[in-house]
């Protein structure tokens, strides 16, 4: 039990079962700092105690009371982001952090606005799920809060108002693909109609900025010829009007508040080149754009939950010369997306970066979660790993994976004793992985969760279990990255 002090409040949270209770005490005279808190009143010697639960109401007053709670913007520190799928997995991400020791900014609360329809859950909840487990495993060491993948205004102001601090904007359906393979005439016909008025500009201007420049870039020379300017600018045009455009908005709802962005236009179908690179980050800074990483789409892929699939030294000679452009044109970091389980390419990663760089991972904590099941309850595991195998082909549609049900193994071919290694199968990783909203949200006939209270339950009753899973599982990922 982790117990904390701000003046003569003292709060500690304490488990009760599978549940999470918070224990706010005061001296008699000093009982009014309890009044933000909601739970039954006691009291002993000469000591008032509250007993409530981990309620919005309480996880704000928490905050309050002792401002180590509260996310905050965590700069260019070597960063690493930890999404929670379950809103339990916070406590194992601390004791991964703790096991190797070193400088990583932890974002203890990260979710795309996809991921929570998907679960049911709203930003206050991913919010206060990361701070109760940051509380439960004592780290007063501060921690960020990313709301993912933002695509709309709306979804800006939500997580704003939730307390998020760290804007990653998806402007991907504003990337033009089309524009790798056009001829000169169709990119022509294409520049003509780029939305000048909101990029504040006009073709006569973008041509004489970009049109046989040369960049040296740490030993690099990038070129900018009439068709690498025109391609550059069709592809990612309308996807700098459209971040410029939530930039400005997140400025207005943040209303002074400090707070940290980040580009992302990894999720297209084609690599982002150098070239097209220094356009982004150039033109993002004319429009008076700060951000503080940048995740471009690399060579390769970045499929869900597995490691890197490509060519090692492609990859290596791509990631360095885009690491030297944020270093010119920032700094800035680069932002590793669908980031988790690439073990093979995080040392090169870490080394071209120079520490510039954000790792972030989502869903492998829940298949971690499901590594905790398949040890506690094999009957659960299998159960929901056949139920994904039925939903994978429709759940796959929004995610860049190429697992197969026919080359998964069946359900019913492995022992109890070998479920905990389906886990480590490339197949079966991505099955499980791109199905959890079905998981967590498929009801029965009569109403009740299929899975999700089971699941949910059998984690909360074994702490233990989930946490050493992660904590093994991620000192995997952080290890390359410590900076000491």
């Amino acid at each position: 039990m982790f117990t904390a002090r701000a003046g003569s409040l003292e709060l500690s949270l304490v488990r009760e079962g599978a549940e999470r209770r918070l224990v706010a005490g005061a001296d008699r005279p000093h009982a009014d700092q309890l009044s933000p808190f909601e739970g039954e009143r006691s009291e002993r010697g000469g000591q008032v105690v509250l007993v409530g639960p981990s309620s919005p109401r309480n996880a704000a007053a928490a905050r309050a009371a002792l401002p180590w709670l509260r996310p905050v913007p965590i700069g260019l520190m070597t960063s690493a982001g930890f999404g929670d799928r379950l809103g339990l997995a916070t406590p194992g991400h601390v004791r991964a952090l703790r096991s190797v020791g070193g400088h990583i900014a932890p974002i203890f609360a990260q979710q795309s606005i996809r991921e929570m329809t998907r679960t049911g859950r709203t930003p206050q909840q991913v919010i206060d799920d990361a701070m109760w487990g940051a509380f439960e495993a004592g780290w007063t060491s501060g921690y960020g809060a990313d709301a993912d993948h933002l695509k709309t205004a709306a979804d800006i102001s939500s997580c704003a108002a939730a307390g998020f601090t760290f804007f990653t904007i998806d402007p991907g359906e504003h990337v033009d693909d089309r524009a790798d393979t056009a001829t000169l005439d169709e990119l022509r016909a294409a520049w003509d109609v780029l939305p000048w008025a909101r990029l504040e500009d006009d073709a006569a201007s973008l041509r004489a900025r970009y049109a046989g420049a040369s960049f040296d870039v740490e030993g690099t020379r990038i070129v900018f010829d009439e068709r690498t300017v025109m391609k550059a600018a069709v592809k990612y045009g309308r996807a700098i009007a459209h971040v410029t455009e939530l930039f400005r908005h997140t400025m207005s709802v943040m209303a002074g508040r400090a707070f940290e962005f980040e580009v992302s236009v990894d999720e297209t179908d084609t690599p982002t080149t150098h070239a097209e690179h220094i356009l982004i980050a150039a033109e993002l800074r004319r429009l008076g754009v700060r951000w503080e990483s940048l995740a471009p789409r690399f060579v390769g892929r970045f499929e869900k939950g597995v490691d890197y699939i490509g060519d090692l030294k492609a990859f290596h000679a791509d990631v360095s010369v885009h690491a030297a452009i944020a270093r010119q044109f920032g700094p800035y970091k680069i932002s590793l997306h669908s980031g988790s389980d690439k073990f093979s390419i995080y040392e090169m990663a870490a080394r071209e970066t120079r520490g510039l760089v954000h790792l972030k991972t989502a869903g492998t904590s829940y298949l971690e979660a499901l590594r905790a099941v398949a040890l506690v309850s094999p009957d659960l595991f299998r159960s929901i790993y056949r139920f994904s195998i039925v939903r994978y082909q429709e759940d796959r549609a929004s995610y860049h994976v190429s697992a197969s049900i026919e080359r998964a193994p069946g359900p019913d071919t492995v022992a109890d004793g070998g479920l905990v290694a389906l886990l480590d199968d490339f197949d079966v990783r991505e099955i499980l992985h791109v199905t959890f909203g079905s998981v967590l949200r498929t009801k029965r006939p009569d109403g009740a969760l299929l899975f999700a209270d089971a699941l949910m339950a059998l984690l909360a009753e074994n702490p233990e279990a989930y946490a050493s899973c992660l904590e093994r599982h991620f000192v995997r990922h952080l290890q390359p990255f410590v900076t000491r």
